[in-house]
């Protein structure tokens, strides 16, 4: 894909609030991108430079499963679905020893996890 065409699907995901889908288009071409800043509006280069830093910090992306598997831990700890929770804990244990799982848990989950030992207190 060519940068500027590249540059415009990027834009176009942002703008439409679809971050997964612009920040999996930034990963894949990251090198490229980080060479011509100048091509992405003001929002897909705060994703890039997250992405950046998140690399140079020795933190892996999340796959859309993990994601996923975070998103209804959100949702269950805003509800207060301790079953819930607890069945996703119990199947996704190594996603919740990674060091970096606090940033993208709302402050329920954090609460919650914390509370039943998931998760390290910060």
């Amino acid at each position: 894909m060519e940068l500027f065409e590249l540059a415009t699907v990027i834009n176009k995901h942002v703008d439409e609030l679809d971050y997964f889908s612009a920040r999996k288009y930034i990963e894949a071409n990251l090198d490229q991108l980080e060479k011509n800043r100048r091509v992405l509006n003001s929002n897909a280069k705060e994703i890039m430079n997250f992405l950046i830093d998140q690399q140079k910090a020795g933190h892996k992306a999340l796959t859309r499963k993990e994601t996923l598997i975070i998103n209804a831990i959100n949702d269950y700890s805003r509800q207060f679905d301790l079953r819930g929770i607890k069945m996703l804990l119990k199947n996704n244990t190594a996603l919740f020893v990674r060091e970096d799982i606090e940033v993208y848990l709302n402050k329920d989950a954090k609460e919650i996890l914390t509370g039943m030992g998931a998760i390290k207190q910060a």
